[in-house]
């Protein structure tokens, strides 16, 4: 009985099971994959996909106590620092004052500790010393008062005209164009300016006593301050040294006591060289007849030992200007003195005075002058070095 063949079978189908439902397809929305899988090429990964949940996102809130703490701190420290300010604004004419009392005092100190050791107390010895500086002062003033005034209102009334003689001859010698008002502008030696200043100073003594009682009580604190300081200034150091820890306060004492030492020697080696030169100078000037010798004298003096390195200089350029012209041998006379007393005062003066005292670079020097200057004027310059040297020792 015949029999029926079973239809040939055809090969199944290659199949491939279908990915969870759960799971991401890891097949490309194109037919990369099977173009890969053809060459016998895995299928590139996808690129990842984060899902940000809800518990992933910070939210950034504020207590309003803590809020409330931060602002009322930063305005406390803004309105603690503006108080600062108007503090530190309203007593800067006193601290500038102390500052001038701290000098005077380590000016006096080298006397006043030489009195000390050989027996006088302390208190006793600061009066000696400031009586005698107050007693020698009074005198140079009596003496030379009413002459340096009135010498140094008429060199002030003349000063544009020399400045006027030295631009016409800069004109004519180097072929400038300057105006002679612009320069004495920019000099502040405009008639105007000229006259306020002679009418100040020709009052001479009692012009410069009438003007001191507006200030009184600017002299009496800086000569009681000074007179403390250097009446207890042991005893001051002890206090702020008993605010410090023990191991500082060696240090302390030590950078004290060098500081006070060495500045006041050098602050009173340079008054007493400054003296020498304004004397001789202006006994020299008023020897050749040159106009204004007191005040021209005193000026170089001040200016060759408180102004590094340009003092000299300027101090001899200024009386040679107000020669020069009327009388150029009387200038060429000037120039040699000067000459002369420069080697003199290094060789011999400066050794001698200065041999225990303590020196100060001349780049430092000069930025302390410009810097003291800047600050307070005609006696921040004064001051700027000694102020330097004490930073330095």
């Amino acid at each position: 009985m015949p029999t029926e063949s079973a239809p040939p079978t055809e090969p199944a189908a290659h199949t491939e099971s279908a990915p969870p439902a759960h799971a991401p397809s890891t097949a490309p929305a194109t037919g990369t994959a099977d173009g890969a899988a053809g060459r016998g090429e895995p299928a590139a990964a996808p690129p990842a996909v984060t899902v940000v949940g809800p518990q992933q996102i910070r939210f950034i809130a504020f207590e309003p106590s803590a809020l409330r703490r931060a602002t009322i701190s930063v305005l406390a420290l803004i309105s603690a620092w503006l108080i600062a300010l108007w503090v530190f604004d309203a007593v800067s004419r006193f601290l500038f004052l102390l500052l001038l009392s701290w000098l005077f005092a380590m000016a006096m100190e080298p006397a006043v500790a030489w009195l000390a050791r050989r027996g006088m107390r302390r208190g006793w010895a600061t009066g000696v010393v400031g009586g005698a500086v107050l007693a020698v002062s009074v005198l140079l003033g009596v003496i030379f008062g009413n002459v340096f005034f009135s010498q140094t209102s008429e060199l002030v009334q003349a000063a544009p005209g020399v400045v006027a003689e030295v631009t016409s001859w800069a004109n004519r010698t180097f072929h400038l164009r300057l105006d002679a008002n612009s320069v004495a502008t920019s000099l502040r030696l405009t008639p105007g300016q000229v006259g306020t200043v002679a009418s100040d100073l020709a009052g001479g003594v009692l012009g410069l006593v009438t003007s001191l009682l507006a200030t009184l009580l600017d002299a009496l604190t800086f000569v009681v301050f000074a007179f403390y300081l250097a009446a207890d200034g042991p005893r001051v150091r002890r206090t702020i040294g008993s605010w410090l820890s023990p191991a500082h306060q060696d240090v302390f004492v030590t950078v004290w006591d060098i500081a006070v030492a060495k500045t006041g020697g050098y602050v009173v080696s340079k008054v007493e060289l400054a003296t020498l030169s304004a004397v001789f100078h202006a006994t020299f000037f008023s020897a050749v007849d040159v106009p204004y010798w007191l005040p021209l004298g005193v000026l170089v003096g001040m200016l060759a030992q408180f102004v590094p390195v340009l003092g000299t200089y300027i101090g001899i350029v200024v009386p040679v200007l107000f020669v020069v012209f009327s009388s150029p041998l009387t200038a060429l006379w000037v120039l040699l003195f000067a000459a002369v007393y420069q080697q003199v005062e290094t060789y011999v003066f400066t050794p001698r005075i200065s041999r225990r005292t303590m020196d100060v670079n001349s780049g430092i020097a000069l930025g302390a002058v410009f810097v003291g200057s800047a600050l307070w004027g005609v006696i921040g310059a004064l001051i700027g070095i000694p102020l330097a040297a004490a930073a330095v020792a």
